[in-house]
């Protein structure tokens, strides 16, 4: 396996059915799309809801993963930006206030960083951590809704924050099967924060956005308005809730079930002409009713977004944000979903679709790849933070350009 000359840049989306790697590079002119130059995808049996369940399952994913898109792209990956999943993942809003004491009241970089890190003193439990921050505003003696207040005078700075925080074991375990597999988390993220940043415009951000992610065991939530995050949320139900359904109610294999969910299942408004449809599974062929397979389908579906909405009422957004609702995730796929959702949530929706990207897109255009994508587009946006906090080498022009053309694509994006 050979180094790779220009820098690359990694997300893993470990899943919990599924675990998908996605590797990009950024070449060094002005106006260059992120390239994808490898993918890989492995099926995860040791997470059970987002939550890691038996370490060497998840482990052996982890590496196949990785291996598939090492042989396409020709780069070793020994590092990656990685997401995190489960309904352990939760958001609290918290708030920062600092006193400047600089002589000339002038605020800089290093007082944002302190007004931050003053939001992150909250009480947690012994078992929990803090994953991430997001500043939404800041303000300035008692002037609100400012965005960056370095170069500003003043002297009283706070901010409001929404925190991140997850549970301690659930994240030691998962570092553990990154160990094992020889990967070091070079940071988390929520999996709805890597979706965002791979299908949302910067218009639909600033509007006011939700993105749900629908899983195979959970749906990630988060949303977007003024350009910042303003909650982030995941729920415990997902794609298999609906594969168990249909194996429940039309008394069939979980295998016959999922091929039903692929191959039949939808919403009402996209009612086959059929109303006999069948399956043929290990030579022997399963009939069932196109209403019942709908009727399972859409009940599962009614709840899920009923959980969502009841996230947006406790941040009255219920019916309230113009850029919509945008799906993704391998559930986004269920024919006639986005009209369900227009009328469920009273809101715009549609399926997400990728920002424009260069290189091997064919494969990760398919909805349950953006996560990984946006992993990798996180990977490439926050280098900067990285290498100027001496974690990387200074001497290299190549990530010296890598860091421009990236900071150049996002600022349009």
């Amino acid at each position: 396996m050979r180094e790779s000359s220009a820098p690359h840049f990694v997300g893993l989306d470990i899943g919990t059915s599924t675990v998908r790697c996605v590797v990009g590079m950024l070449g060094s002119d002005a106006d260059a799309k992120p390239s994808i130059i490898g993918h890989g995808s492995s099926s995860n049996m040791g997470m059970r809801k987002g939550v890691v369940v038996h370490v060497e399952d998840v482990t052996e994913a982890i590496v196949q993963a990785i291996t598939e898109a090492e042989r396409l792209s020709g780069v070793r990956i020994d590092k990656a930006t990685v997401n995190i999943n489960g309904s352990h993942v939760t958001g609290i809003n918290s708030k920062g206030v600092i006193a400047i004491s600089a002589a000339n009241r002038e605020i800089t970089v290093d007082d944002r960083y302190r007004v931050e890190e003053a939001a992150t003193v909250v009480k947690l439990p012994p078992n929990r951590e803090i994953v991430q921050l997001f500043a939404k505003n800041y303000s300035l003696d008692g002037q609100p809704n400012i965005k960056d207040p370095v170069g500003m005078h003043g002297v009283r700075l706070e901010v409001d924050t929404h925190i991140v925080t997850a549970s301690t074991p659930n994240l030691r375990n998962l570092d553990m099967a990154l160990e094992r597999a020889q990967v070091m988390p070079t940071r988390h993220t929520v999996s709805s924060l890597a979706a965002a940043e791979a299908v949302l415009s910067r218009q639909q951000k600033e509007a006011g956005t939700v993105l749900v992610d629908i899983g195979a065991g959970t749906t990630n939530i988060v949303v977007i308005e003024d350009g910042e995050v303003q909650h982030v949320a995941v729920l415990p139900v997902g794609g298999q809730h609906i594969t168990n359904d249909l194996a429940i109610g039309l008394k069939t294999d979980l295998d016959v079930a999922e091929q039903v969910k692929i191959s039949h299942a939808g919403l009402a408004s996209q009612a086959s002409k059929r109303s006999i449809v069948s399956v043929k599974r290990s030579e022997e062929e399963h009939t069932f009713k196109t209403e019942d397979i709908l009727m399972i389908t859409e009940a599962r579906v009614d709840e899920l977004f009923e959980y969502v909405d009841k996230e947006l009422r406790k941040i009255q957004r219920s019916r309230k944000l113009p850029g919509g609702a945008v799906l993704v995730g391998g559930t986004a796929k269920l024919p006639g979903i986005a009209e369900f959702v227009k009328e469920r949530l009273q809101l715009p929706a549609r399926v997400g679709k990728l920002q424009p990207l260069a290189g091997l897109v064919d494969t990760v255009e398919d909805t349950g790849y953006f996560t990984a994508v946006g992993l990798m587009l996180l990977d490439m946006l926050l280098l900067p933070e990285v290498s100027t906090s001496g974690h990387q080498g200074s001497g290299n022009g190549s990530i010296s350009n890598a860091v421009n053309s990236a900071l150049n694509y996002f600022k349009k994006h």
